[in-house]
């Protein structure tokens, strides 16, 4: 008389969460949006010694949004999210790489790239940085003063070196600049089956207001099967289980 589908997206296939039943219901008339990856990891191309010095290495208390390209102006108040980034053998993930996936998807299907600008000091404003980077070092190396005027040092200093350039990095005002918007470019997303959820699914469109398949009545659908792109953790189980809810009372009322 009336079936819940709770079915799960596709990104837990070990747990036979595997996006199986998506062609299933497309063939019977059901509008389903591809099964994309979403709060997951992100493919950069890493310098072997960076590789080998830094990956696995945490990024804490960091600030990031998306710009179009390595080369696309910024300005310093542009919307910026705070977290923290692990950094891996192939890229980046975390809960801050998370946070901007959906966007970092949208980029990398537009243009095959995308760009998260970081802001290594985000306690800290642009001219104060500005200032303690060309304050005069001395006999001291670059990376000894910035260390010791900024506190810039370990996986915030390697990435740094490893995305700017070496003129960039010499130059102290280009410098300063790059610490408050450092251009990391990402050339793609980790497999769905490591992502935590997935994007994707039956749309909106295809449902009534009580969750109700317009192509197949008396069917309903909830949690991570619908087309949208969830935060992680407990929004996301909060979430699924208000969608739960939801398609059971619009099954009872469906059955009355």
């Amino acid at each position: 008389d009336a079936v819940i589908l709770a079915l799960g997206g596709g990104s837990w296939s070990r747990l036979g969460s595997d996006g199986a039943w998506a062609p299933m219901l497309a063939e019977k008339g059901v509008d389903v949006a591809p099964l994309r990856p979403a709060n997951c990891g992100f493919h950069a191309d890493w310098s072997a010694h960076f590789q080998e010095r830094y990956a696995g290495e945490p990024l804490k208390s960091v600030a990031a949004c998306i710009r179009e390209t390595a080369s696309a102006d910024i300005g310093a108040n542009a919307p910026l999210r705070r977290g923290e980034i692990m950094l891996t053998r192939d890229g980046l993930e975390g809960g801050l790489a998370y946070a901007l996936s959906s966007d970092l998807r949208q980029a990398l299907d537009q243009t095959g790239e995308a760009v998260l600008a970081i802001d290594l000091l985000p306690d800290r404003d642009a001219a104060w940085v500005a200032g303690q980077v060309m304050h005069p070092r001395g006999a001291k190396s670059l990376s000894s003063h910035l260390r010791s005027r900024l506190n810039l040092h370990g996986a915030k200093a390697g990435l740094l070196r490893e995305c700017l350039g070496r003129d960039d990095y010499a130059d102290p005002a280009r410098l300063a600049a790059a610490i408050k918007r450092l251009p990391v470019r990402l050339t793609g997303m980790r497999p769905m089956d490591e992502a935590i959820s997935t994007a994707g699914g039956v749309r909106p469109r295809a449902l009534d207001e009580r969750l109700m398949l317009l192509a197949l009545p008396g069917v309903f659908c909830a949690g991570e099967m619908l087309d949208w792109d969830a935060p992680t953790g407990g929004y996301l189980l909060t979430a699924c289980f208000a969608g739960g809810r939801a398609a059971a009372k619009g099954a009872l009322a469906w059955l009355n």
